[in-house]
């Protein structure tokens, strides 16, 4: 079906930054387009609303918020003289506003299950080219910026880079709706801050203390809420779920499951698969949460013992009890825990190991292998942040800070 232009100019009011206007008819109708509605049906942060109680907010809220943000910069950076077209900077906010457009429901579930080892961006970039077809091919130069195969490097950093303006939303977002002020970041002066040396986005000098806030907030919020303790539980079992559902599935027996679950739980798809079937990509674009929700809840009577108890538990939240350490566990305290879980629990056919969740998390900071946050000084010099910094340890930022888990049913202890 191709495309056909409708719409008028559109002012959309977000709770974060007050009036978010749509200036550009293409981009009203990318929002109007069923692959990016779906997003609203998609939760931003999985199940971390079984934390913090307000994290409700979905994908499509945050790729709203993205394309403001990046519509800010434009007009920031072109106010310091630096030459961006009005159709470069129409392909920029398309770029961001489908920067998660391949995310599915429970994204880091899902991609260790249902749809294993395909991550979100190829997706992203498959979906793109999808509608670039039904737009009579208007996304090329968004598709180019977001692949950063685009001349212009400094405008695919406003997608993707230490400092770019899907971080900038998400930050202040996810602060906003968890309550979890630690990670409250004043976007606007990192915004009016921002330049372009060498083709990169760097940051004017006198940024540099709202540039360490930004990495010091960012690091908070993964200890505080992406990386939570309580969450990691809750995820990780969705994980077990979503396996144990996907074994029982390919061995024959029947589970229920809406019509595109059930083809990802009975088939194992590759990327190449996607590729060459393209209504492969139609039944992706059929899942949101309701699908996992919907099931989980049915499969609580489900004749498997483990299948049941876990989805009952994830209901109810009944979540496994988790313990976090430096160190990783040993093989003795692991196998202690699973026969404890055996005997509790009277499984056979090694069940007990769904109940058991031995992984390790990571945290990074700041990344500056690449190209890091760059501080543009009034000489026309630019420097690492790591090297600009004399108020923070900037280098244990860069740390990768890895901490070991194992969860289990709490009734075993």
């Amino acid at each position: 079906m191709k495309h056909q232009s409708t719409n008028k100019f559109k002012i959309l009011n977000d709770p974060i930054y007050g009036f978010i206007s749509i200036q550009n008819e293409i981009i009203f109708d990318l929002l109007e387009h069923p692959y990016f509605q779906r997003l609203r049906r998609i939760s931003q942060l999985g199940l971390t609303y079984l934390v913090y109680p307000g994290a409700y907010h979905t994908r499509f809220h945050h790729a709203l918020g993205a394309m403001h943000l990046t519509q800010r910069a434009i007009e920031i950076l072109r106010a310091k003289g630096h030459e961006i077209t009005e159709e470069e900077k129409v392909a920029t906010q398309i770029a961001i506003l489908l920067h998660d457009i391949g995310h599915g429901p429970f994204s880091h579930a899902l991609e260790n299950t249902v749809v294993k080892g395909i991550h979100h961006e190829e997706l992203s970039t498959l979906f793109m080219e999808r509608i670039n077809k039904e737009f009579d091919g208007k996304l090329t130069m968004a598709i180019s910026i977001f692949t950063n195969n685009y001349p212009k490097k400094f405008l695919h950093d406003l997608i993707s880079s230490q400092l770019d303006m899907d971080r900038l939303d998400y930050l202040r977002r996810d602060s906003f709706y968890t309550g979890v002020t630690e990670g409250a970041i004043n976007s606007e002066r990192l915004l009016t801050m921002l330049n372009v040396h060498n083709d990169h986005l760097v940051i004017d000098s006198k940024g540099i203390y709202s540039v360490e806030k930004f990495i010091v907030a960012r690091r908070l919020m993964y200890w505080q809420v992406y990386l939570h303790k309580t969450v990691l539980s809750a995820e990780f079992m969705l994980v077990n779920i979503l396996r144990k559902a996907r074994n029982l599935a390919l061995n024959g027996e029947s589970l229920f499951a809406s019509s595109p679950l059930k083809l990802f739980l009975n088939n194992q798809y590759t990327l190449q698969d996607f590729k060459a079937d393209p209504d492969l990509l139609d039944q992706f674009a059929k899942l949101d949460d309701y699908d996992i929700l919907g099931a989980i809840k049915e499969w609580a009577h489900h004749g498997n013992d483990a299948l049941r108890l876990l989805s009952q538990m994830l209901v109810d939240r009944k979540l496994l009890k988790i313990e976090l350490q430096n160190e990783a566990f040993s093989n003795a305290h692991i196998e202690h825990l699973k026969q404890k879980v055996k005997d509790h629990f009277n499984l056979q056919n090694g069940e007990e190991n769904f109940f058991i969740i031995q992984e390790q998390i990571s945290n990074h900071a700041y990344n500056n292998k690449d190209f890091g946050i760059q501080l543009l000084n009034k000489q026309g010099e630019a420097r690492d942040i790591l090297d600009a910094s004399d108020q923070l340890d900037m280098n244990h930022l860069t740390k990768v800070v890895t901490k070991h888990f194992v969860c289990y049913p709490a009734e075993i202890v």
